[in-house]
């Protein structure tokens, strides 16, 4: 959650390495993600390309394997690249009820998908590797800088993509339901400061915006969490990322014991946020802040110390500033602008390669657990939010400036400020076209998923994650995928 890196939320959780580089370098207070989901937030990332150019609609389905990344450019001009970790951007390769929910989502019925969200803690005060998978990740990146890149001739792009602070999988609910165990050590817990703790204010479910309601039912959520429950996820997940800064800390503490951190850029970023109980929800999949606002913290030379940078960024211009850095051409089709103008102190006069910057940023979602193509246009104070074609599912405009919170949606009280941002966005991204195509997709995939089974259909789709509700009344469901099909 980007919100984490600056005040007033840094105050619930210890994040030494995030502010060590805040000191020696600069951090976005307004950085977000193009996708709020695995993927597809990813594909953008590599790509510089929104998500409706590039297609990558769901978790499963990213960027073509053999497309350009950022990456591939910087190897062929004669640097020398390295990966570790997490990629997921060619596909996410997530189980099979992740594909056939984000494919079936317009069909008309309500079952809960995931895991209820819940804690665990785990070990004692002395055990600080709980994410052990990322751990060693690390381990290899930091050998790699140690031993490879320190006697390197050549210049170095290195990689390193974390799970955490991902939720980790439940398993008392069987491997399809997901990703709502929030799991930490005591270790860790230490670094939250309870107190500062904000416990979210929630509506009621009848007065939910409808696409809210379908995620909160979807998500597990629309039973009763006592305060201390949702107190405890967030403290929960707060410790997870406090794992995580430490990751980025061995990070930086390799390249220090090298001698290479003065001649380096370090980038921390994130794929999404974490609602973590906000609106009622867990996960991501969402607009509002916790899951759509990115950190984005970039330190290194010619990059200006102690500067927080209030224009709106997102994470297709990590790819112009990559090539940027390295003094190569940038493409001309990107959906990004580089950040080096903005992070050499020249925010006011900011003009980069690629052109001026906007003033506004693009998100789209079109995975499960979300009932409809969502895209969002952040501008000045401005989150608005639009569904499917525009007209058949009611938009929500934010003001953040007096409701930080997204709790008040305006959109019907502002009709003049709607309209000039739905023409804005409508100037980017045709989004009723872009929805239409997204369902035909939904439907071809489905289609040939379903033949591929044959007799074994009922019995396969039966059994994924919804399977509790499916098997009481296995017609019913099988006649609504049937009716929307």
């Amino acid at each position: 959650d980007g919100r984490l890196t600056f005040y007033p939320g840094n105050q619930t959780v210890d994040l030494p390495i995030i502010n060590f580089m805040k000191r020696y370098g600069t951090v976005f207070l307004n950085a977000y993600t193009n996708s709020p989901i695995c993927c597809p937030s990813r594909a953008a990332m590599w790509s510089g390309r929104f998500t409706h150019l590039t297609e990558s609609w769901n978790n499963f389905k990213g960027l073509d394997p053999d497309y350009v990344t950022w990456m591939d450019l910087m190897e062929k001009h004669g640097y020398h690249t390295q990966k570790y970790g997490k990629l997921d951007y060619t596909s996410g390769h997530h189980s099979l009820s992740n594909r056939v929910e984000a494919w079936t989502r317009d069909v008309d019925f309500l079952l809960r998908q995931e895991g209820r969200p819940m804690v665990n803690l785990t070990g004692d005060r002395k055990h600080v590797r709980v994410r052990e998978a990322d751990w060693q990740n690390t381990d290899k990146a930091v050998n790699w800088i140690k031993e490879e890149a320190i006697n390197l001739t050549q210049p170095f792009v290195l990689y390193l993509g974390l799970n955490l602070p991902h939720p980790y999988p439940s398993p008392y609910a069987g491997e399809n339901f997901g990703s709502s165990t929030f799991l930490t050590s005591p270790y860790w817990l230490e670094k939250v400061t309870f107190e500062a703790i904000k416990i979210p204010k929630w509506s009621s479910l009848s007065e939910m915006h409808p696409v809210d309601y379908y995620s909160t039912y979807t998500k597990n959520c629309t039973g009763d969490f006592t305060e201390q429950e949702v107190r405890n996820i967030r403290a929960f997940y707060y410790a997870m990322c406090a794992e995580t800064d430490a990751m980025l800390g061995e990070m930086i503490s390799a390249l220090r014991d090298t001698g290479l951190l003065k001649k380096t850029i370090v980038i921390f970023t994130a794929d999404h946020g974490e609602l973590a109980m906000e609106h009622r929800q867990f996960y991501k999949m969402s607009m509002y802040e916790g899951s759509s606002h990115v950190p984005l913290l970039v330190m290194g030379p010619g990059v200006k110390e102690q500067q927080q940078v209030p224009n709106l960024v997102s994470l297709v211009d990590i790819y112009p500033t990559m090539l940027d850095i390295a003094r190569i051409p940038v493409p001309q089709n990107l959906s990004g602008y580089s950040l080096m103008p903005l992070l050499c102190g020249k925010a006011g006069n900011e003009v980069s390669a690629g052109g001026s910057r906007p003033s506004w940023v693009l998100s789209e979602f079109h995975g499960c657990n979300v009932n409809s193509s969502t895209y969002m246009l952040r501008a000045g104070q401005w989150k608005y939010i639009t569904y499917s074609d525009g007209r058949s599912v009611p938009p929500q405009l934010f003001d953040l400036s007096a409701d930080p919170d997204e709790l008040t949606n305006i959109a019907v009280k502002f009709p003049v400020v709607v309209q000039s941002l739905d023409k804005t966005l409508r100037s980017v991204v045709n989004y009723p076209e872009i929805s239409a195509s997204v369902q035909e997709y939904n439907k071809r995939q489905f289609i040939s998923w379903k033949q591929s089974l044959g007799q074994n259909y009922s019995n396969v789709i039966a059994n994924l994650r919804w399977h509790q509700d499916w098997l009481k009344e296995p017609k019913k469901y099988e006649d609504a995928i049937d009716k929307w099909l």
